[in-house]
């Protein structure tokens, strides 16, 4: 079965204002999606890696290349984050298959050089339903200034045999942070930085 993308959508917010206080620099969150035919929608399927090898490569590269050219350039990207939005017909399992794999992720977090992990949301909806990117600092879990989220919807999609595959970016941080970073609280706490579970 070959990828069949119905529609490439892209997102962007710039906050100029933020709790009443002009930012010091504007803070550009940006979403691009792929609304794609679900290749699993309407049948159970046990053995999913074919077409996650297939297609995750495809749609690494193509929602890589686009987010890092909407954010003008890799190199402005602070935070990111992934999702994906399975119509009604489908399973949490089929948007989980295509963004919870190296042949998908490893593209976007090679292009911006990161160490950390993606934050990710896998979720099931209607058209129209809220798509949520959680994102974090590209380099640094702990950095909470980047923890954002980017909410957007389409109209149209999913629909019930389509997936919604999205990748998300922000070039700083909140405006205005003044939460702290986890390692002050760990240090608070007396806790060890290296092993904050304790285990």
């Amino acid at each position: 079965m070959s990828l069949e993308i119905r529609k490439i959508v892209t997102f962007e917010e710039e906050t100029l204002i933020e709790g009443f206080k002009q930012a010091e620099k504007p803070l550009r969150m940006v979403g691009v999606a792929a609304v794609i035919k679900n290749p699993w929608a309407g049948r159970y399927v046990e053995d999913l890696k074919p077409e996650i090898r297939d297609f995750g490569p495809q749609l690494g590269k193509l929602l890589t290349d686009r987010i890092c050219e909407q954010s003008g350039g890799a190199e402005q990207i602070e935070a990111f984050g992934k999702a994906a939005v399975v119509g009604l017909n489908g399973e949490i399992e089929h948007a989980s298959a295509l963004i919870h794999t190296l042949h998908f992720g490893n593209f976007y977090r090679e292009a911006v050089e990161a160490k950390s992990f993606l934050s990710f949301t896998n979720t099931r909806g209607p058209a129209n339903a809220t798509i949520s990117v959680p994102m974090m600092d590209k380099n640094d879990g702990g950095r909470r200034s980047h923890y954002l989220t980017l909410q957007f919807n389409i109209c149209d999609a999913p629909a019930d045999d389509e997936i919604v595959i999205v990748l998300g970016a922000a070039t700083g941080g909140r405006p205005h942070h003044r939460i702290g970073d986890r390692y002050q609280e760990l240090k608070e706490l007396g806790h060890d930085v290296e092993n904050p579970a304790a285990v």
